[in-house]
């Protein structure tokens, strides 16, 4: 049986207290089930925000989407996360990821590393995380006894860490581009086999995990080509129509858009979907219908 739906949005863009607040408040009397933040230099910070975030909704999980694990200390993290748990209520869920954009590392004076130092921090990150905030003895004390660990995942030994540890495994859609900090697309019959992957690498589970994909774009349209432009322009291998039958891509008239949403669910198992702040307001009737549907 599927799992019933889950619906997130990631908020970009800073803003002054009340702005923020307000963007909150909005997300939630839309519907949004989690507000998240990401951790990229110039965004938000992603626990302040967070902390903010409870303090203008009821409702909303609120995670970070998400945090890169090498601009982090695991001890120091396992405070953060502590404290943002007991100040939200237990409303949080924790995403971690190796980071991408080497720039940022770069800025921020700190090691990128090849991308198997990047996994083996992100592991022993993890790792560390589990044995602080498990503890009878640790302090500060969560809200919750586990947070619950988003891991964002491509490659093969990113599927194996979250086959292990996740208890959301969110898959990019993306594969890292040929420019640093760059992603490229996957192809529905690419992501079919990172997916297999996965579920071969988490047969032994007890619990399966929840399935989560990151939505780039999103257009309720019945002309989508000129939505699909500029992605067409940083993708020059990409026809319209192929562009259209991206899993990270939802564009069309609202019908379509539906079916694709459920389709997707059947077929690679995402129940839980995410989308970037500027589609905000254009994916909440797609989240509307599908509510009435399961009602």
């Amino acid at each position: 049986m599927s799992r019933p739906f889950r619906f997130g949005v990631n908020l970009l863009t800073p803003a002054p207290a009340a702005e923020w607040r307000a963007k909150c408040r909005r997300a939630e009397e839309l519907g949004y089930d989690v507000i998240l933040v990401p951790d990229h230099l110039g965004m938000p910070a992603p626990f302040p925000a967070l902390v903010a975030a409870a303090e203008a909704t009821h409702r909303p999980r609120l995670g970070t989407f998400v945090l890169n694990a090498g601009f982090y200390n695991p001890a120091l993290l396992a405070r953060e996360v502590a404290t943002t748990d007991a100040l939200t209520g237990g409303r949080l869920e924790l995403g971690l990821g190796t980071g991408y954009v080497p720039a940022e590392h770069e800025t921020a004076g700190l090691p990128y590393g090849s991308p198997r130092e990047r996994v083996d921090h992100l592991r022993r990150t993890v790792e560390e995380l589990d044995g602080l905030l498990g503890s009878d003895e640790y302090q500060p004390r969560t809200a919750q006894s586990r947070v619950p660990l988003l891991i964002g995942a491509n490659g093969d030994r990113m599927l194996r860490l979250a086959a292990e540890h996740a208890d959301i495994a969110a898959f990019t859609g993306a594969r890292p581009g040929s420019a640093g900090g760059t992603l490229e697309p996957l192809t529905a019959e690419e992501l079919d086999e990172r997916v297999a992957r996965y579920r071969g690498l988490a047969a032994g589970r007890a619990e399966p995990a929840e399935l989560n994909l990151l939505i780039q774009l999103v257009a309720v349209t019945d002309d989508p080509e000129p939505v699909l432009k500029p992605l067409l322009e940083r993708q020059p291998q990409l026809t319209l129509e192929a562009a259209l039958a991206l899993p990270i891509v939802l564009a069309g008239p609202l019908q379509d858009v539906l079916a694709r949403v459920r389709a997707q669910r059947e077929r690679f198992g995402f129940s839980y979907l995410t989308v970037l702040e500027p589609y905000m307001e254009a994916f909440a009737p797609v989240m509307e219908r599908l509510r009435e549907e399961s009602a």
